[in-house]
């Protein structure tokens, strides 16, 4: 396969990304999502902790960075500057990004840090003992018609 062809191919993937992240005319909704972007995120638990760990690199947390926490509903919000200069391409994201969880049942609120290190955004909640992420299994109780006849 010639070199053409293999620069070809992998110019393929940069414009797959840029034809996804346009504005579709026909889709309002998604006029909406590329002004705000989400952020990009992970979320486990660990050691009885909820654990939510975010993307934000190139971003000052001090100055661009706010995390929320109302009804059960952690927030993460932040907002890259697009700096002026006389560039021929790129693929940085600019502007608003933010992202909404759902905390576990039982998540404490009033136990809610944060840290940033590496352009890594960490959220942890304290969760109550009781909440194992085990299912719990449901008895079923038969009914039996009693005016059926055996």
């Amino acid at each position: 396969m010639g070199t053409n062809a293999q620069l070809e191919r992998r110019a393929v993937t940069p414009r797959l990304f840029d034809w996804l992240e346009t504005e579709f005319p026909f889709f309002p909704v998604l006029r909406t999502l590329e002004r705000e972007h989400m952020i990009r995120c992970e979320e486990y638990v660990d050691g009885g902790r909820y654990v939510l760990r975010a993307e934000l690199p190139g971003i000052d947390p001090e100055k661009d960075v706010t995390v929320s926490v109302a009804d059960g509903v952690l927030r993460v919000h932040a907002e890259r500057r697009e700096t002026t200069r006389d560039q021929k391409r790129s693929e940085f994201t600019y502007g608003s990004m933010s992202r909404a969880l759902t905390l576990p049942p039982g998540a404490n609120e009033d136990s809610v840090a944060a840290t940033y290190r590496d352009g890594i955004l960490r959220v942890t909640v304290d969760l109550p003992e009781t909440v194992t992420g085990k299912a719990k299994q449901i008895p079923i109780e038969i009914e039996r018609d009693e005016t059926a006849k055996p």
